[in-house]
């Protein structure tokens, strides 16, 4: 039987990580855009035990655009679709990869539906999905792992996995380290211990994310969400392990978002531009970033003795919900700032760094918001928070030069039990850091202004990331003949 003209590749994201699913999705339009023969159908599963209203709300517009008869890419709602296993939803602390486990014979039903019309050609999936490799086996296709950090966290993923296969290293054991280095071949720098990813210390996690890890080196290829004039270093090591897949880096891949129109930015967009240019610091510490009141307050303090124009997108750690900042910050912080400060709920990120008056941006270092802050020329000042944020703001700082440093080794109650004392950052740490990120003329702004340019020529014609994207639709189209 003739194999059918039309070629689909498979996409499974991450259940419930915004900041994975979103790269994921936004990358699969664009090949779908590139390449006339190439469909792409994107398999989605929302955990609903993990309430991210943003990864909702750009979900519910997928599935709304999907049913345009022109777009090469479709979305199927996984939890619509008969067999969904909704019992393993219903233990909250399920991690997302043992999420997917569960899932394998309800994404076997759906690909077998799609053969009937279509030549799949190969599953692409998140390195958190390795598990679905199976089911890509099953029907005799090619997998690719989608990578939505950096190359060089990678790499250093690749480092630990074969020290503890090899040679019985557990990177745990390094999670109080605050003197051991490493040497990793990704990184030029040797990374000290304080710096590692979190996940990577923490008992419950590094055994599953190296477990993933090992997975991928069974890829076809590794599709990263970066550029090679931002990881040449890195890229290069990886190419020359014959023991790791083939990369394709294909970022920057950034997305503005479709809720921009909500009264609330309206009236931050507003404010923005009555500020002079490149004259405001903005605050923001991504979707699942927040602080207790004691932070907070020190926060406040910086802003209020720095003198630099601020927007702080603020988000108040659980279990008190309270939105208003009035009723945890000092008023005479707001008093002594309202001619050149707002503090807003949240706002959406990509849209405010493209405003011409921002002209720093202090961060958690996720890796979309160093890419997002790139692609703007916008400088950062480093305060990780959590996952991998740690290594990503050491890189940018020691390894790169492309950001002034807040904290490092920021010691985060997110994955465990700390008093405030040990875990804030003091109002005069936080207010250098801002006036250091803030001076005009610095040579990191100058670097960043220069790196901004050639992420937007990477992903033109003829660009690295451009060139990189042909070549993984070649070696695929290859790979099914």
């Amino acid at each position: 039987m003739n194999k059918p003209d039309n070629k689909e590749l498979i996409f499974i994201p991450l259940p419930s990580g915004i900041g994975n699913v979103i790269p994921m999705v936004e990358t699969a339009k664009t090949l779908a855009n590139h390449h006339r023969s190439l469909s792409i159908t994107v398999l989605i599963t929302t955990l609903t035990s993990i309430s991210v209203p943003e990864l909702a709300a750009y979900t519910e517009n997928l599935f709304a655009a999907a049913s345009e008869p022109s777009q090469r890419i479709k979305f199927i709602d996984l939890s619509k679709q008969d067999g969904y296993d909704s019992s393993a939803e219903t233990d909250p602390g399920m991690l997302e990869s043992l999420f997917i486990e569960t899932q394998k014979p309800l994404v076997r039903s759906v690909v077998a539906e799609l053969t009937r019309s279509t030549q799949v050609v190969g599953f692409v999936v998140d390195m958190f999905c390795t598990a679905m490799m199976d089911v890509a086996d099953e029907f005799g296709v090619p997998s690719y792992v989608f990578y939505a950090s950096g190359a060089a966290y990678l790499g250093l993923l690749f480092h630990f996995q074969a020290l503890r296969d090899e040679n019985g290293v557990d990177p745990t054991e390094f999670a109080n380290d605050s003197v051991t280095e490493f040497s990793v071949p990704s990184f030029l720098q040797s990374v000290p211990a304080t710096s590692l990813p979190e996940v990577l210390v923490l008992k419950d996690w590094a055994p599953l994310l190296l477990d993933h890890t090992k997975r991928t080196r069974e890829a076809k290829g590794i599709i990263v969400n970066s550029f090679t004039e931002l990881e040449s270093h890195a890229l290069k090591a990886l190419s020359t392990d014959s023991k790791i897949p083939p990369f394709y880096p294909v970022g920057p891949v950034i997305r503005f978002s479709s809720l921009c129109g909500t009264t609330e930015f309206a009236d931050v967009s507003k404010w923005l531009d009555a500020q002079p240019l490149s004259s405001v610091v903005f605050l923001c510490f991504g979707s699942m970033g927040s602080f207790r009141e004691a932070q907070l307050k020190e926060i406040a303090c910086a802003l209020d003795h720095s003198g630099v124009r601020f927007l702080w997108s603020l988000r108040k750690s659980p279990p008190d919900t309270c939105s208003n900042p009035r009723d945890f910050l000092p008023s005479e912080f707001f008093d002594r700032t309202v001619e050149r400060g707002k503090v807003t709920g949240w706002v959406p990120q990509p849209n405010v760094l493209a405003h011409p008056a921002i002209g720093g941006f202090v961060s958690h270092c996720g890796w979309n918001s160093i890419l997002e802050s790139i692609w703007f020329g916008v400088p950062v000042a480093t305060w990780p928070v959590y996952s991998e944020q740690h290594l990503n703001a050491f890189q940018l700082v020691k390894e790169l030069g492309l950001a002034v440093e807040i904290k490092l080794d920021y010691k985060s109650y997110f994955y465990r039990e700390l008093s405030d004392e040990e875990c804030v950052v003091r109002g005069e740490v936080i207010e250098g850091g801002i006036r250091c990120l803030m001076e005009q003329g610095s040579e990191i702004r100058k670097r960043v202004k220069d790196l901004s340019e050639k992420s937007k020529i990477a992903i033109l014609k003829g660009g690295s990331s451009y060139s990189f994207m042909d070549s993984f639709i070649n070696d695929v189209i290859e790979n099914c003949t």
